[in-house]
């Protein structure tokens, strides 16, 4: 019989990790949510002398009604016209139109529309007191043109509710039994866990409000309960890649492949958190072999790699970065090294031509040269 897949994990004072209310057999659909499309907000470069890509986007949003322009980023300017501040970037923008602007017929006022910009970027740019204005950059720095001032156009939105979500079949026990025997309607703050086949967490899924229950058609005695979110749902991508791990150790091949591109970021995150659990290191000089069929974007080459060094499950590092670190020894494989790199065709196809939203990703050339040089000889098969 299979054990629960999830566990209520109660919220007290001393936050999370005091006791656990409800271990459940399963969840409904509304768990876990892709996250809607990022909201459009309009924007009006005022004043502009546009140049490069940003004037072909203008005359062809003239003729078909609007252009794609990619990303768009402005730079602050001082009164001697030197960037002051950071990049402030606008992505995925796109030219709706212009028109002549009212202060210096010979400039242009043009109205583009964007992503709205993330918490972690300022609502909007700021600039010094007698700046010129913004220097217009495409997403790689070329200069798109000036404009003398930014105005935001004015929009009503609101942020949709979360939907509650619904567990199943749960058990409850210790504070939160207490509460549903005594009729409470305040049941408590808590979060939910993803489990694997022995209880162990795999992940943090989800915290809300524990709001009503019902009794369960999972079993007598259980109940469902139904949980208000306050924190945002994880993409579905998030329980492709768990499920994977519902046994606590890989043992078959490239189950990893089985995942979507962002599941297999999910993936690296579960391998990386039970790394700890690997052998001690092996000698210098061993031959590896890289299973290389499924590498076809930068998150698919860490999970071959750290199968290839490590066994089914295996864990590497999820960039360059942390790969750089491992081979300075300490985890399990130690330079020189060999590694043959099996079906290398597929990712001198696919890798590094994928766009990124902070940079392009590395090529297959790119990988080679790196692995060469931290002392890594890789053969092509």
């Amino acid at each position: 019989m299979q054990g629960p897949k999830y566990a209520v994990e109660a919220y007290s004072s001393r936050g999370f990790g005091d006791s656990i209310w409800a271990l459940c057999k399963d969840a409904a659909d509304e768990l876990f949510a892709d996250p809607l499309p990022p909201a459009r907000v309009r924007y009006e470069l005022l004043g502009c002398a546009p140049q490069g890509e940003l004037a072909a986007a203008l005359e062809r949003a003239r003729v078909d009604g609007s252009a794609p322009l990619g990303g768009l980023v402005l730079r602050a300017l001082d009164a001697a016209h030197t960037p002051v501040g950071e990049e402030w970037p606008l992505e995925n923008a796109r030219v709706l139109g212009d028109r002549p602007c009212a202060l210096d017929l010979t400039l242009r006022d043009i109205t583009v529309e964007a992503s709205a910009v993330p918490d972690a970027q300022a609502e909007y740019p700021q600039r010094p007191s007698l700046s010129s204005g913004y220097r217009l950059l495409g997403a790689e720095g070329e200069s798109w043109g000036h404009c003398r001032d930014l105005a935001q156009v004015p929009r009503e939105f609101t942020e949709p509710a979360e939907p509650p979500v619904r567990l199943l079949g749960c058990s409850p026990r210790g504070s939160l039994r207490d509460a549903l025997d005594a009729g409470d309607e305040d049941l408590g703050h808590a979060r939910v866990l993803r489990l694997n086949w022995i209880g162990w967490t795999v992940g943090a899924v989800l915290e809300g409000e524990i709001t009503a229950w019902i009794p369960s058609a999972h079993g007598r005695s259980l109940v469902d309960l139904t949980l208000d979110p306050w924190s945002r749902r994880l993409p579905r991508a998030a329980r492709e890649a768990w499920d994977l791990w519902w046994h606590e150790r890989q043992s078959e091949p490239n189950s990893w492949a089985r995942c979507s591109a962002q599941g297999r970021e999910f993936w690296l995150e579960r391998a990386r958190d039970r790394m700890n659990q690997y052998g001690p290191d092996r000698a210098p000089g061993a031959t590896y072999h890289l299973d290389g069929r499924y590498v076809t974007d930068a998150a698919a080459f860490h999970c071959a790699l750290g199968e290839a060094l490590n066994g089914p499950g295996g864990y590497f590092g999820h960039d360059l970065s942390e790969v750089a670190d491992f081979l300075g020894g300490g985890f399990v494989a130690e330079p020189p090294f060999s590694l043959v790199w099996h079906h290398a065709d597929v990712a001198r196809a696919c890798l590094g031509v994928t766009p990124c939203r902070d940079r392009r990703p590395p090529t297959f050339e790119e990988l080679l040269a790196f692995l060469t040089e931290s002392g890594v000889d890789v053969h092509i098969a």
